[in-house]
């Protein structure tokens, strides 16, 4: 409404006046907001016209206040780690603000204490702050799924339950070893045979679960593993360090990185070796990181469909949120490969 100079500002419509511009009661004008199938359809619609001449603004807290919900979904967020290269989250989040809000909710970002898992839940879930949270670092043993299924706090996880394969809460996860799978079939495919493979501890559930999907396709080719592999850190340095190791010792023509992170330091390795990647040796990474989309030649990437994987946390939060509650199984999806000059055949075999 436009300010005239000179005047105070119009106060804006409420209820009241819908409901004497309508002609019915107030909880007429209450049930047309909240509960509009209570209403026959002439009935509706004259609200309706009203609310739309008034330009009239239902208040939202007070309905909240009357149906317990916040139409908000808790997302804790953490701090980058130094030394990679990888902003995976970034996306994740974009990509879930997005849809939550095509759904009528919007997501509330946290931060907790880097040392626990569980820090900040706690405070929301008293306030009701929220209606539902969504976890990720599943990787971490997943102790906030335990945590908040104790209290009966509804939550989808952002993958899988790894240290309890039959939980019964609602996950969406990309399947790693089918990505890794399809990175390294790519080089095979170019001709390669040692295909080398730089990944994370071995107590870090997602990373053996990416080293299984090299395995498995160089098993199907029958191709030797033994001495091929490494576990590092996820950092640049790491990657460099263990992929100069396996140059001088296992002489492979190609890798396979569990992270855009790791495949980072390989790159440096072969630059200060005057060694070309793509040319002379093949450098496949995870994650399509912005890095990956820039670096030269350009990073060949394993790509998360995130997009995709925040459409399913949101249709499995609008399940759990219904009456009743509605919990499917967990969703697997599979990643697509970006490729690029890194894993390029030209000049390898010549």
């Amino acid at each position: 409404m436009a300010r005239i100079p000179g005047r105070l500002p119009t106060a804006p419509p409420t209820l009241a006046d819908v409901a004497e511009r309508a002609g019915v009661s107030r909880q007429t004008v209450s049930n047309a907001v909240n509960n509009p199938d209570l209403l026959r359809s002439d009935t509706l619609l004259r609200v309706q016209e009203a609310i739309e001449d008034l330009g009239y603004l239902p208040n939202r807290a007070a309905r909240n206040l009357r149906t317990r919900a916040s139409h908000l979904v808790g997302l804790r967020i953490n701090p980058v780690q130094e030394g990679t290269a990888s902003a995976i989250m970034d996306r994740f989040v974009h990509s879930l603000v997005e849809t939550s809000r095509e759904a009528g909710k919007h997501v509330l970002l946290f931060a907790g204490d880097p040392l626990d898992p569980l820090a900040g839940y706690d405070d929301l879930l008293r306030s009701t702050a929220v209606d539902a949270f969504v976890v990720t670092d599943t990787y971490l043993g997943n102790p906030q799924a335990t945590w908040l299924g104790a209290r009966r706090a509804p939550f989808v996880a952002f993958g899988r339950p790894w240290d309890n394969p039959s939980a019964t809460h609602p996950w969406v996860d990309v399947d790693g070893a089918a990505g890794c799978a399809l990175a390294t079939t790519h080089l095979l495919d170019q001709g390669h045979e040692r295909v080398a493979w730089i990944g994370w501890r071995k107590d870090s559930w997602i990373g053996e679960d990416r080293r299984s999907g090299w395995t498995r396709a160089m098993h199907e080719r029958g191709l030797p593993t033994t001495g091929l592999a490494s576990r590092v850190e996820d950092t640049v340095a790491s990657g460099r360090g263990a992929s100069a190791v396996l140059l001088d010792e296992a002489r492979p023509t190609a890798f396979v990185c569990a992270s855009d992170t790791l495949a980072m330091g390989v790159l440096h390795t072969l630059a200060e070796r005057g060694l070309a990647a793509g040319r002379d040796v093949a450098v496949v990474g995870f994650d399509d990181s912005q890095v990956a989309q820039v670096v030269p030649p350009g990073l060949t990437s394993v790509r998360q469909p995130l997009e995709e994987v925040a459409v399913e946390v949101v249709k499995a939060l609008e399940g759990l949120l219904a009456h009743p509650p509605a919990v499917g199984p967990g969703v697997l999806l599979t990643p697509t490969l970006a490729v690029r000059g890194s894993s390029s055949a030209v000049g390898f075999g010549s």
